[in-house]
């Protein structure tokens, strides 16, 4: 076994199974959250780089050992993670933990085949949660390409409410204005700012700030109210018509199907002829072309030049970004790029590559918010966890499960933490914009955000 066991921990014993991507995010991210991490993987120099580098004890070998999960610690653990690239590995691994000890699992599954029985597979299987990357992100994707012209947008409260990431440019009606003024003109209205990166620097406003041309902000609104709001300060709300995908693997499956439902017209280029075979099989409604996609004349002649938005997925980063620069360049398309890895990511954030989604970070969001709420006794729970600018502002919805220091007492007598805003409060399925006089109750579900790292409950906003 690699590495050094903390002599004491206020966080849960967790193994992780496979050090990839997601893998040593997930290390990195709940390591840093003080959680007691163990990481399993056949390659040894996987496994010592992940224990040099992080606070982290690993154990080299097959994660669906019996044997090799005795060694990291089974017994004792709180929660198994499964995130190698073989769903069934993931599954298998899971299987065995769940029989040798007292703990929660969660398997990482992607092949479209079985995430069509995830509710079979938590049931029989009892686990935890299913996570797929390569869905999740493409339903990030479909929800971007209803709002074309932000940046981000993500939903809470199951779809009731979307955090809306836009950049505003020179004329903008927002600017040089504090958000005081704009409240008092009608500008905002059924609207919150939540957070604003200039420079660099990510502010959480309160009334008196001011908003500058280049100003990159997020606002949590109704769905409804996310349109209107972007429609008064003069950006488009049209959702896109028609889409071009590069890459016609998971990821590009998964993307076609959710545009394809939403009533978007979609073509996939694909080189490989099997699989395009096949994707005309799956997706009869989209246009699938055998080529390469790399091709700046296959990309003319199939129209990306004309295109309302372009999506490459080629599995390849480099190719990606080419792909997303060219799109940039010959077109007036909606553009998302789909990274897996965070190398250079002040040169990425650099460049004119419109929408930027990480995979890994999705994920490991999911799984985080999962881990703090069963490592919460306090009667709250996380519905869902967004990581802003980077990881450096979160946005967290709590249910409020009982009475606490927070409940049935106006949010003007709260004394929050600074750098902390609450962004909306649902109760019963009625969305409410708070102001001072409002107060949360027991059932509700509250969304903030803040710059502080780590919230487990909704009394972590206090001072």
């Amino acid at each position: 076994m690699f590495g050094k066991r903390k002599e004491t921990t206020e966080g849960l014993n967790i193994i992780i199974v496979g050090g990839g991507k997601v893998g040593v995010t997930l290390v990195e991210q709940l390591a840093q959250e003080g959680h007691d991490i163990t990481i399993i993987d056949q390659n040894a120099k996987v496994v010592e780089s992940i224990t040099n580098t992080y606070d982290a004890m690993g154990v080299i070998g097959n994660g669906a050992s019996y044997s090799t999960q005795v060694e990291a610690g089974i017994e004792n653990a709180d929660l198994f993670i499964a995130v190698t690239n073989s769903d069934e590995l993931n599954l298998l691994c899971c299987t065995v933990a769940k029989r040798a000890g007292n703990l929660a699992a969660i398997a990482r599954v992607r092949t479209p085949d079985y995430s069509k029985e995830v509710d079979y597979f938590i049931e029989k299987l009892g686990l935890a949660m299913i996570i797929n990357p390569d869905f999740v992100s493409s339903r990030v994707m479909a929800k971007i390409l209803t709002l074309p012209t932000a940046l981000d947008v993500t939903s809470f409260s199951h779809g009731k409410v979307n955090l809306v990431r836009i950049e505003l440019p020179q004329d903008n009606p927002l600017c040089n204005r504090t958000i005081a003024e704009l409240g008092r003109d009608g500008i905002i209205q059924q609207t919150v700012i939540c957070a604003i990166e200039r420079d660099g620097k990510v502010h959480i406003p309160s009334g008196d700030f001011i908003i500058r041309p280049g100003d990159i902000i997020s606002f949590a609104a109704s769905q409804r109210e996310s349109r209107q709001f972007l429609k008064r300060i003069g950006f488009k709300t049209g959702q896109v018509k028609t889409c071009m995908i590069v890459g016609g693997g998971r990821a590009g499956y998964y993307a076609a199907e959710l545009l394809i439902k939403a009533g978007i017209n979609v073509r996939i280029i694909e080189t490989n002829q099997n699989r395009c075979e096949r994707l005309s099989e799956l997706l009869p409604e989209a246009t699938i072309i055998h080529g390469d996609g790399t091709s700046e004349e296959l990309l003319k002649e199939e129209g990306i030049e004309d295109v309302d938005a372009f999506i490459p997925l080629t599995g390849i980063d480099e190719e990606n970004i080419l792909l997303s620069l060219h799109a940039k360049k010959v077109s007036h398309a909606k553009v998302i790029t789909r990274l897996t890895r965070n190398n250079f990511m002040e040169v990425v954030s650099g460049l004119d590559l419109g929408s930027v989604l990480y995979p890994k970070y999705i994920t490991s969001e999911a799984i985080i918010a999962y881990v703090r709420a069963r490592n919460n006794s306090k009667g709250c729970n996380i519905e869902t966890l967004y990581h802003m600018f980077d990881s450096r502002a979160e946005a967290i919805e709590f249910k409020v499960e009982k009475e606490s220091e927070v409940v049935d007492v106006p949010l003007s007598k709260l004394s929050l933490k600074k750098d902390l805003l609450i962004a909306f409060i649902n109760r019963n399925g009625k969305i409410i914009i708070p102001k001072g006089q409002d107060m949360i109750k027991v059932k509700d579900t509250v969304m903030i955000v803040t710059t502080h790292k780590g919230f487990k409950d909704i009394q972590d906003i206090l001072a």
